[in-house]
């Protein structure tokens, strides 16, 4: 074992609610629950790390100022309920605008980067999201990944999921008791 275990959450529609290339910081509604589920991470020294596609910046529906004013809202709106955000990996592409990349989820570019970052033991660790691609890399990693049957969880991510065995829960709190049930209690 190396590093520490890690919670990769998906953002729109995990943390806050999929409101389809978000520019407005006004905008921004966190998901009942995601606080207080960032906030036991937190608790349990699990570091948060925040993985997301963000292929409206390559589609010129948003830019980089307005990704990070939506960023800032979301850890502002997270703080405020004493959650911390550990730190954010973001893809601005799209395969048919830039071509292939590695960043992109389902690719591992930016888990790699965080895992270098920050220490961390991916076997260890959450790979947690509302879509097929936000889980699939737990089994690159050999860690844990918890697909969320939310609203904006296509059917056919539910159908996979679940012929793949892979663990679903109706909400990241859920998803996050299920995980921290599974690391060893702290030596005192």
């Amino acid at each position: 074992m190396t590093g520490r275990p890690a919670a990769f959450l998906d953002r729109d529609g995990t943390i806050i609610r999929d409101a389809t290339y978000i520019r407005d910081p006004n905008d921004v509604e966190l998901v009942p629950g995601a606080a207080a589920a960032i906030r036991s991470l937190n608790d349990a020294s699990v570091p948060v790390i925040v993985v997301t596609n963000q292929s409206g910046i390559a589609r010129e529906l948003l830019t980089f100022d307005d990704y990070n004013a939506v960023r800032e809202r979301i850890e502002g709106l997270l703080g405020d309920e004493g959650a911390i955000i550990t730190a954010t990996y973001m893809c601005p592409h799209h395969p048919e605008i830039d071509g292939e990349c590695d960043c992109r989820k389902p690719g591992l570019l930016m888990y790699e980067m965080a895992i270098e970052v920050h220490g961390l033991d991916p076997a260890r660790s959450l790979f947690v999201g509302d879509r097929m691609r936000d889980v699939i890399p737990a089994a690159a990693f050999g860690g844990q990944a918890i697909l969320l049957d939310v609203a904006s969880t296509p059917a056919e991510d539910r159908d996979r999921a679940r012929d793949e065995r892979i663990a679903v829960e109706d909400s990241l709190g859920a998803a996050v008791d299920r995980f921290l049930r599974t690391l060893p209690a702290p030596s005192r």
